[in-house]
């Protein structure tokens, strides 16, 4: 089987942590975004996985030949000279996509949750059409486009963009798994998949949904990247709880790098990843947060909603907060207050931040 994961864009949600690397390589929960989904790819039985990417793709390369070798299967790229939307890529690829007649997964890159992709595989031949779009619930749909769709059967009637009264709480949750006839309705130029593909094919009776237990995050922007961590650490604390740190001063879920020494008197947790390298001092305070790999939490600090880029430095006593994103190589001095500020590569802050800004 072979799947096309839609790598494309800027990532420009999730500045300025992707001013260094490509989103897809910025690290959730200790591994690349765009490793947990390959991962459970291969585990389901895909053995060629292509990226539609257009930018920093170079970057991209190098780390899937590595990965290549280590899951035994094989990573290609296509490349979008100019921008393609959520359909064109298909066309893009349409050599590799129709090479046989098996079906083929498609995926957006920022999504995190328990991937069903052996059942995906098994309702789509079951009910043998051209496409099916995971949907998962949620709290307030007129936020979102919905999907209307037959509980009983599965078959999609319509899709109703951000209702103003109730007609259903099922949004698409980007990941798609398709019959190759698909190719047919793409053209290669700009195009959308969920205005102009899908309606059509629902009007056909070509359409299904496949509803999804269990968790689901786009982490593609900073504020969702923090809850997508708390909903896969208790994914983790259900699944594999030997993967979290236990030891004292640990409150919650917390996943902690092996390599990364935390000091005496700190209290880590609810919802934090530590990565590699990492270096908590004595005293530190750190809830519903992320700190990337080589970085430093110097003593008595209080980080909450956080993301620390790689190899930054929080001073002492600084205090962190309300969805505050250091990029890389960032240094905060000695007690600050950083208030949800976006804080740019190589910077080193010397003052206070007490409102949300982007610190350029």
């Amino acid at each position: 089987m072979k799947a096309l994961i839609l790598v494309g864009g800027f990532g420009t949600r999730l500045r300025p942590l992707t001013l260094s690397r490509p989103k897809p390589l910025v690290e959730f929960a200790n591994k690349p975004i765009l490793l947990h989904q390959i991962e459970a790819l291969a585990e389901a039985g895909v053995k060629h996985v292509i990226l539609a990417v257009s930018y920093r793709a170079e970057m991209l390369e190098k780390e899937m030949r590595e990965q290549e070798s280590r899951l035994g299967i094989k990573i290609s790229m296509s490349h979008e000279s100019e921008p393609l939307g959520t359909a064109g890529p298909l066309a893009l690829a349409k050599e590799m996509l129709s090479i046989d007649s098996e079906p083929f997964f498609v995926l957006n890159s920022d999504i995190i949750c328990n991937y069903p992709f052996k059942s995906m595989i098994d309702l789509h031949k079951k009910h043998g059409k051209e496409g099916t779009i995971v949907v998962t619930k949620v709290e307030e749909p007129s936020k979102y486009g919905v999907v209307v769709y037959n509980e009983e059967t599965g078959r999609i009637q319509r899709f109703v963009e951000k209702p103003k009264v109730f007609v259903s709480n099922k949004i698409n949750a980007g990941m798609y798994i398709f019959s190759p006839s698909i190719l047919k309705r793409i053209e290669l130029r700009l195009m959308s998949l969920e205005k102009e593909v899908f309606p059509f094919m629902a009007e056909a009776g070509e359409l299904f949904a496949f509803n999804l237990e269990g968790f689901w995050m786009d982490i593609g922007q900073p504020k969702d990247f923090i809850i997508g961590t708390g909903l896969y650490l208790s994914f983790l604390h259900r699944t594999a709880p030997e993967q979290l740190a236990t030891r004292e001063g640990i409150v919650g879920n917390v996943l902690v790098h092996p390599s990364a020494t935390i000091g005496k008197g700190c209290r880590i947790g609810p919802n934090v990843i530590i990565g590699p390298n990492v270096v908590i001092e004595d005293g530190v305070c750190l809830s519903k947060s992320t700190v990337l790999r080589g970085s430093k939490i110097r003593s008595h600090a209080w980080v909450q909603s956080t993301i620390v880029g790689w190899d930054s430095t929080v001073g002492q006593w600084v205090r962190m907060e309300n969805v505050s994103v250091l990029g890389e190589d960032v240094v905060i001095q000695d007690e600050l207050y950083i208030n949800g500020a976006r804080i740019l590569p190589h910077k080193n802050i010397g003052v206070s931040v007490p409102d949300p800004q982007i610190i350029m």
